[in-house]
């Protein structure tokens, strides 16, 4: 319970947490100043009560005679002034005490607990039940015998300094808090405005699709990841707008023609009456019409999926030859077709990742591999900057008239050559390829 009344009030922005920590930490810092500083301000006027003692009593012990036989009282013209709050001893034998107490009161039984000790020391009494008196003891030793001064100092004006010590620091320090806080919320404010600022571009840019990036702007050292890490998302979304966009005019180019021929199937057979030949036709060439639609809505989608998984925006770098080398290995190859690996440089790197490069030539291969008679030949190659990879078989090649049919989502040259396939891995390789330019 206590636990989510905590989390309750605690403050739920930024900037009011970091003030409180700051609040928090003045406050403790500040009553530990105080205490000590209090501590020592009582200890000093404690020094500074016993001195005043200490100099009554050696003023006092000028005036008894301890050199004959007996302790002796010498009169002098101050002795009024110095008999207030004193009381001599000889050895534990009052000889002389203030006239406003008694011998029963708590000044007078401290005075002569001090005065029995025969060292110097001081105590403090609490007089009347309300007010602290301060006695100190000096003796005075003569040959043959000795006796001991007591002074007592009331200690309420430096009690009343302490107390008003006391106060005005707690006043400071209460004053000094509120302006910590103030202060604080204000440097954290400016401190955490760069922050809001690069927020609010980024939300921006985020939905206009601009091409600003935060990294390149002035910002403190601190902000510099926090930029980086936006400019990284910004790039994801754009990343996705963009292929977004680019499903969304693929699918509508790719089904503009099977549903026109849909529409013009429609329309003929509805221009005039038909026999059960023609109809059945009609519905031949619908029916191919929407499995042509559902191939071309299944490879696009499944692409998008995978490009999701496989982000082709990624940056990566791919060494050619050993992918190539591997993707061989992972085909299915029939045994009477051999296939090599050319490449004009060993160490030849591609700017993709490695995944993505077997996805891309993977469709190539395996359709080389599934129509060639003997060979087929991996050639990799730079060419101004980029990397050419040619899939080259000795198999018949593709007929003429399929050519512009070659990277349509379902379409196959022969679908009655006893080979697997359901037309969807070149347009896939063409799509990729692109993507990464």
């Amino acid at each position: 319970m206590n636990g989510k009344l905590v989390r309750h009030l605690a403050p739920r922005t930024l900037r009011g947490r970091l003030s409180l920590v700051a609040l928090t930490t003045a406050a403790l810092l500040m009553t530990v100043l105080t205490v000590a500083f209090n501590a020592v301000t009582g200890r000093h006027l404690q020094h500074q009560a016993d001195d005043e003692l200490r100099a009554r009593t050696a003023a006092v012990a000028t005036t008894v005679d301890t050199s004959g036989p007996r302790v002796r009282i010498v009169e002098t013209a101050n002795d009024r002034l110095l008999d207030t709050n004193v009381w001599i001893y000889a050895g534990t034998r009052l000889l002389e005490q203030p006239p406003s107490t008694t011998a029963r009161s708590p000044l007078a039984q401290a005075a002569v607990r001090l005065a029995s000790e025969q060292v110097h020391a001081c105590t403090t009494v609490r007089a009347d039940g309300r007010r602290d008196v301060r006695l100190c003891s000096q003796n005075v030793f003569g040959r043959h015998v000795s006796a001991t001064v007591v002074a007592a100092l009331d200690l309420t004006p430096y009690r009343s300094s302490a107390n008003t010590l006391l106060v005005g620091s707690l006043v400071l320090d209460a004053v000094m808090l509120g302006c910590t806080y103030a202060l604080t919320r204000l440097a954290v404010g400016r401190a955490l405005r760069p922050v809001r600022a690069m927020t609010d571009q980024a939300t921006q840019w985020s939905a206009v699709a601009s091409d600003e990036r935060l990294g390149s702007a002035e910002h403190p050292a601190e902000l510099a990841r926090l930029g980086a890490s936006l400019d990284a998302l910004l790039d994801r979304i754009r990343a996705l707008l963009r292929h977004e966009r680019q499903l969304t005019g693929e699918l509508s180019h790719e089904l503009r023609t099977p549903l026109s021929r849909i529409v013009i199937e429609l329309d003929w057979w509805r221009s005039r009456p038909r026999s059960a030949a023609e109809t059945e036709a009609t519905y031949e060439v619908i029916a191919e019409a929407a499995q042509s639609m559902r191939t071309i809505c299944d490879t696009l989608l499944y692409e998008a999926r995978e490009n999701a998984t496989f982000p082709s925006t990624s940056p990566g770098t791919a060494e050619v030859v050993p992918v190539l080398r591997r993707l061989i290995e992972q085909v299915d190859i029939p045994q009477q077709v051999k296939t090599v690996v050319e490449a004009a440089e060993p160490e030849l790197k591609a700017g993709v990742a490695p995944a993505l490069l077997e996805r891309i030539v993977s469709p190539l291969l395996a359709n080389a591999a599934r129509y060639a008679h003997a060979r087929v030949t991996v050639t990799a190659r730079p060419v101004l900057g980029d990397v050419c990879i040619d899939v080259v078989d000795d198999g018949p090649g593709v007929p003429a008239d399929f050519t512009p049919e070659l990277f349509r989502p379902g379409r196959r040259a022969d679908c009655t050559d006893g080979h697997d396939g359901a037309g969807l891995g070149l347009p896939l390789a063409r799509r990729l390829a692109r993507a990464v330019g």
